[in-house]
């Protein structure tokens, strides 16, 4: 539009007004000199004169005027010129396109695995728990974060230290989420029992839950880490590493391989077994009314027989699933890390199911797998990715 103005404005013979006309102008000085095309053509088909051309040039000159830090700019509002202030160089706000950051599973490439189901999970273990074989793995020794599975060694560490059930905890400005600033529907001076955060924690993942569950512990939440650590050390995870309550932390890390030997240990406890397989609960939080749901929709589905479970998700752990359940007479453990979408995890236990209900006497898929307790954690027979330094 402005090259065909200035096009009429050579054959004019006006070409220094145009130039004082485009100093002064901002932006949105195109609409002005579009105004001042319309006069020029009207001022041509009737035959009016020069001047007038000259004058309506001159107006649209004015109406962009700077006055500071703003110009004047002419709009057309219902056929009606207006003049309002803008801010010079103004422009919208554009939202930027921003690729999600990938997990460290998927850095390291082990999303590209294949495997003989077919899974959505960087990394699995399907073990038989009466026997220990594992009948299923892949990246089974891969040292990757953990997230809220984090939970059922805060689980084993409370119950370990006996600690009165009933005691009244208070949540406090201690237990906000400065790792990440997530909410918490748990407001600072709520008072809950122990027994009720250790519910929340597992059952609905509740992070100030965990957090008060470890800040109350003899010691406070250096000694509770600390037990964290020596019980893995106790069992036998190498692999496995805790610096906090909640999993919010991407330098809570563990394996697949690792995570199997906490799914047994914490099913043995029933405390634990009831709070991670509760479909929902109601709290009273000083006078609130607070309903809260499982996090795995397996469980609120009432379609399986699960007998423990955990659910866990920070971006660079991706989504996971921690699962003991009896599948076609069979007890099994299941582990799921990195898996890519939100229902993906889920899914992926579907398959495994799908597959064992179909091969009830299975031993090991096509994909070789060799018995837990005939291979060292370090040294994993299928594993592509045997060892990773713990933090983010």
């Amino acid at each position: 539009m402005s090259r065909s103005v200035s096009s009429f404005f050579r054959r004019i013979g006006l070409v220094s007004l145009m130039t004082v006309a485009f100093t002064a102008a901002s932006v949105a000085s195109f609409q002005a000199v579009a105004a001042t095309g319309k006069a020029s053509a009207s001022a041509k088909k009737s035959g009016k004169s020069k001047s007038k051309i000259h004058k309506a040039s001159a107006q649209a000159a004015v109406g962009d005027e700077a006055t500071g830090a703003k110009v004047r700019k002419v709009v057309i509002v219902k056929g009606k010129r207006r003049v309002i202030l803008v801010e010079r160089g103004a422009r919208p706000m554009r939202a930027a396109f921003v690729p999600a950051a990938p997990t460290l599973g998927e850095a390291m490439g082990l999303r590209a695995t294949p495997d003989a189901l077919a899974l959505r999970s960087s990394v699995a273990l399907v073990m038989d728990q009466g026997s220990g074989d594992v009948l299923f793995q892949k990246n089974a020794s891969a040292v990757l974060p953990i997230a809220s599975i984090t939970k059922l060694m805060t689980a084993l560490v409370v119950t370990d230290a006996h600690q009165p059930m009933d005691e009244l905890l208070e949540i406090t400005e201690d237990d906000r989420d400065y790792e990440r600033n997530t909410g918490s529907r748990l407001r600072y001076g709520t008072m809950l029992t122990r027994e009720d955060l250790l519910l929340l924690a597992l059952m609905s993942s509740e992070n100030r839950a965990a957090s008060a569950l470890g800040r109350s512990y003899p010691g406070g939440r250096p000694a509770f880490v600390a037990a964290m650590n020596r019980k893995a050390h106790e069992l036998g995870m190498n692999d496995t590493h805790y610096v906090d309550s909640n999993g919010l932390s991407s330098s809570n890390v563990s394996s697949a391989m690792d995570l199997s030997k906490i799914v047994m240990a914490a099913y043995k406890v029933p405390l634990i077994r009831q709070f991670t397989t509760t479909a929902e609960h109601t709290v009273n939080a000083n006078g609130r009314t607070l309903h809260y749901v499982n996090t795995n929709r397996l469980v609120r589905g009432g379609e399986w027989e699960i007998g423990l479970q955990k659910t866990g998700f920070i971006n660079e752990a991706g989504r996971c699933l921690v699962m003991q359940a009896n599948v076609h007479g069979r007890n099994v453990v299941m582990v799921f890390l990195d898996s890519a979408g939100n229902l993906t995890r889920f899914a992926d236990a579907v398959r495994v199911r799908n597959w064992l209900e179909r091969s009830p006497h299975v031993e090991a898929p096509t994909q070789a797998a060799t018995p837990l307790r005939n291979v060292p954690v370090s040294q994993p027979a299928t594993v592509l990715a045997s060892e990773q330094t713990h933090g983010t």
